[in-house]
């Protein structure tokens, strides 16, 4: 074999050689770079939210606080609710109606006294009630001009705040009378009015 021809096999071989070392080198290198990297974490413990509530309930077990009929000029008569705010948030509270209606306008002529307190249930009637030292007055004036005006929780009347940090419960006494002067045209008249509570929180 001549001296060129050697040479030319040395060199293939050498090169033939050279790419196995290249790559042994290089995955050498990859495999001490995959755990060069030191690390550290902190963390906290699971993190919880819960929303608060605000809930009202009262004493009527669904009936209506009045139910009155054959009234006569200067009828009067009285009721207490209790309302109870059993929520979590602090909230305001207000009074407003609901479903006003009327014939023969009568609702005109029935004066609606509205007071809060403490003391008295529905079912055990106002025994016992006793209006707040101050803030005491919800509402006087016609029937029909509470139902329409106080119609909403924007419009509503009241100043009661329950603070959320436990139950709180308050007493409201309903008076209406008939106008005794309420005019003949009067007579058959009827009139209707829901009562609502709605807190929202503050």
């Amino acid at each position: 074999m001549s001296t060129h021809a050697r040479r030319r096999r040395t060199t293939r071989i050498a090169h033939r050689l050279a790419v196995p070392v290249a790559i042994l080198l290089s995955g050498a290198t990859i495999g001490t770079a995959s755990y060069a990297a030191f690390s550290a974490t902190t963390t906290t413990p699971t993190n919880n939210w819960a929303a608060g509530t605000v809930a009202l309930s009262d004493d009527d077990s669904a009936t209506a606080l009045f139910t009155a009929t054959n009234l006569e000029p200067g009828s009067t008569d009285s009721r207490c609710i209790a309302v109870t705010s059993t929520g979590s948030l602090a909230s305001d509270v207000r009074l407003y109606g609901t479903g006003a209606a009327t014939t023969n306008a009568l609702s005109s002529y029935i004066t609606l006294t509205v007071t809060q307190g403490t003391g008295g249930t529905f079912a055990g009637g106002c025994a016992g009630f006793t209006p707040l030292p101050s803030g005491s007055s919800v509402y006087t004036g016609s029937l029909a001009n509470f139902g329409s005006t106080a119609t909403s929780y924007a419009t509503g009347l009241g100043t009661w705040a329950p603070t959320g940090l436990a139950p709180e419960t308050r007493v409201f006494q309903f008076v209406y009378t008939l106008d005794a002067g309420a005019p003949n045209t009067t007579q058959g008249g009827t009139a209707a009015l829901g009562f609502t509570w709605e807190a929202q929180n503050s």
